[in-house]
């Protein structure tokens, strides 16, 4: 079971980027959750699930769903002390 937690820089608000992720992250049964950043251009959030799956999600990042343009991702393991009942969209 893998637990990390991330950040995308770049055009990542505004182009349902999150909403992508939420519904990929569903797909692939990983919990956990996603929001805007205070900082503008940043979207963060955490995956808990399955090492594949969790692999899988950081590389859909990547490649820039939908009409987002990621230019970097900041990717790091953290102890989930959290048993995530699903997967969220945070924030408006």
């Amino acid at each position: 079971m893998a637990c990390i937690q991330f950040k995308a820089f770049g055009r990542v608000q505004g182009v349902f980027f999150r909403a992508s992720i939420a519904e990929k992250a569903r797909g692939l049964g990983v919990k956990g959750w996603v929001r805007n950043a205070r900082d503008s251009g940043v979207v963060e959030g955490v995956f808990q699930g399955r090492n594949d799956a969790v692999k899988a999600l950081i590389e859909f990042l990547k490649a820039s769903p939908g009409k987002s343009e990621v230019e970097r991702i900041e990717v790091r393991e953290v102890k989930s002390g959290n048993a995530f009942e699903g997967f969220s969209v945070q924030g408006n």
